[in-house]
């Protein structure tokens, strides 16, 4: 039975504990949210389940009290600079951590200060950290990876992914500026808080694996507006109002271009698919129509990286570093 603690309870958070619930050896043996309408309530009853009997604490200290737990699963935020603290606390309870925070997908370049110092406490209390999700940390980077597994040469990585956003949870389609006017992306963007997080971050990971040392990497947005008006998202979307973004991250050696990753996320976008092309020997190109479900996906690898991180070495790990995840049901018993 692996024992796990639940740390954020958004939407995210929430569908893991209904995914993880599915499976037959995960417990929730404790969960953390700083909302002061979840503390003290119980985490099966937030989600809409049948009762854990696991009750909300508003930090980790009150809610591991007396309890043991394998694995942490920390769904906060974004910024690695934002959740230092909450890994180093984990770590010091020797909880292995599995997170959702893009920029710790492959912090090693943006953040290379940070990335050490993490790794320095995950070794010290013996313990493995990794950032994951469908992307960063799957679609974008590692599958590509894994594609050029047979490939005698690569000399570029091409990776599209359109999507329609419809579906997607609400605070992702305010990340992606769905419903705002020109002058308000415009704001949002200066701002720094509207935008993909994790393209630069897959653009390394995967240099890593091909053992590319990039000259530069760039990456560049701009908003995609609605040219009638749209209902199919969270908010009505009148002509000319922001539905999305796109953005393009490109990585260089020697001013040729090695890596380029398209990403085209709006509410109402017409079609979704990814696409993954590898120009080596052989050449390889690898669509899914209809496109992966992030939210879904997201999920799910979170949840399915638990048994890799648990056999993983201590320190800061990256989706090339673990035993490869996969599904798993779990014991019948």
């Amino acid at each position: 039975m692996l024992k796990i603690v639940q740390i954020g309870i958004g939407p995210l958070g929430k569908k893991i504990v209904h995914f993880a619930l599915e499976r037959k050896d995960i417990k929730f043996v404790a969960a953390v949210d700083t909302n002061p309408d979840f503390v003290g309530k119980d985490l099966g009853v937030l989600c809409l389940l049948k009762p854990l009997g696991t009750i909300v604490c508003k930090d980790l200290k009150s809610a591991i009290k007396n309890k043991n737990a394998d694995v942490a699963i920390l769904t906060t935020v974004s910024s690695i600079k934002a959740i230092e603290k909450q890994i180093e606390e984990l770590a010091k309870a020797k909880m292995n951590i599995v997170s959702t925070c893009e920029e710790l997908s492959f912090p090693w370049q943006e953040h290379p200060q940070i990335a050490k110092r993490i790794d320095t406490i995950c070794k010290k209390y013996k313990v493995a950290c990794i950032g994951t999700g469908v992307n960063p940390g799957f679609l974008m980077d590692y599958l590509p990876c894994v594609l050029s597994s047979v490939c005698q040469k690569v000399n570029k990585i091409k990776i599209t992914r359109f999507l329609d956003a419809s579906n997607r949870r609400i605070p992702f389609q305010q990340k992606i500026g769905a419903g705002l006017t020109r002058t308000q992306f415009k704001e949002k963007v200066a701002e720094g808080t509207l935008r993909h997080v994790g393209l630069v971050e897959s653009i390394h990971l995967i240099a890593h694996s091909m053992n590319w040392e990039l000259n530069n990497v760039t990456e560049s947005l701009k908003p995609i507006f609605a040219r009638q008006t749209i209902t199919s998202g969270y908010i009505k979307i009148n002509k000319g109002m922001a539905c999305g973004v796109e953005q393009i991250g490109r990585g260089f050696i020697d001013k040729k271009e090695v890596i380029q990753l398209r990403f085209r996320a709006a509410v109402g976008e017409k079609e979704s698919f990814d696409t993954i092309e590898i120009t080596g020997i052989p050449t390889i190109k690898s669509s899914i129509p209809g496109g992966i479900n992030g939210d879904t996906a997201t999920c799910a690898i979170t949840i399915n990286v638990i048994r890799s991180i648990v056999k993983a070495t201590p320190g800061l790990k990256t989706m090339l570093d673990i035993p490869v995840p996969g599904y798993f049901q779990g014991d019948s018993d």
